[in-house]
């Protein structure tokens, strides 16, 4: 049977159609992997002269670009990150590359030769008082000067050294029903009419030592510098200026 020329269009664009869903459906279910293959590709031949902050940098931008990952990426920027001494993302890093990839991945000796080098770094990361959990180091703070605590606005009476009176909520009055059930008023007993008390925390002063608000009390700060796990000698100058009194 012949088709008329109406039914032959019809059966064109049909077809044209079909291949035209086909093809955006496969390019939804198969991501093209050639914007973030070509980012990773620099980060690599940065890696290779030996220049990890930029490699770095290009292995951040495809995350934040949301393209597809490549399966091999989670393994160069873990070795990026090892370079660059900031061991916790490396293993997080490394522990996702092994995770996705086992042991058919391509860096998987190397994944795994990695993984030692960091237990040490990490071990020692986890016995030192002087850095985070991540391994920055961390800096004195500079309200206490690493004391935890210092003398300070009180923050009962916000410095006003007096706070209202919760038995007369700050009347001065207080009232009672005597036997006719007539309400009587009488002087606050507890702040003898004044609707005000001391400060019970500062007495008064307005001041007190308390747990230094900028720190919370841990004498120290988060900093961005890779710790070496050593106790810096303190300066002369610096045990002078703790000695003078403020």
């Amino acid at each position: 049977m012949k088709l008329n020329p109406s039914q032959n269009s019809r059966k064109y664009i049909f077809v044209i159609l079909a291949f035209l869903w086909f093809h955006t459906v496969s390019a939804q279910v198969q991501p093209s992997l050639g914007g973030s293959s070509r980012i990773m590709n620099s980060a690599m031949e940065q890696m290779e002269n030996g220049d990890y902050e930029k490699a770095n940098a290009s292995f951040r931008k495809i995350i934040d670009s949301n393209l597809p990952i490549p399966p091999e990426m989670p393994y160069y920027f873990a070795e990026t990150l090892y370079h660059l001494e900031q061991f916790d993302n490396s293993a997080n890093f490394l522990n996702k590359y092994l995770e996705l990839n086992g042991f058919k991945g391509d860096n998987y000796e190397k994944a795994k030769a990695l993984e030692k080098l960091l237990e040490n770094h990490l071990n020692a990361i986890k016995a030192c008082g002087l850095c985070d959990r991540r391994g920055y180091r961390y800096q004195e703070c500079f309200t206490c000067e690493g004391t935890k605590h210092l003398e300070q606005d009180c923050n009962y009476c916000k410095a006003k050294g007096i706070v209202g009176c919760s038995k007369c909520v700050g009347s001065g009055l207080i009232t009672r029903r005597n036997v006719f059930n007539i309400i009587e008023y009488f002087e606050c007993e507890r702040c003898e009419g004044h609707g005000r008390l001391t400060c019970p925390t500062c007495e008064g002063s307005k001041l007190e030592t308390s747990a230094c608000r900028t720190c919370q009390g841990s004498g120290h700060l988060q900093s961005d510098k890779i710790c070496d796990h050593k106790e810096e000698p303190r300066h002369l100058s610096q045990v002078f200026n703790r000695l003078k009194p403020h």
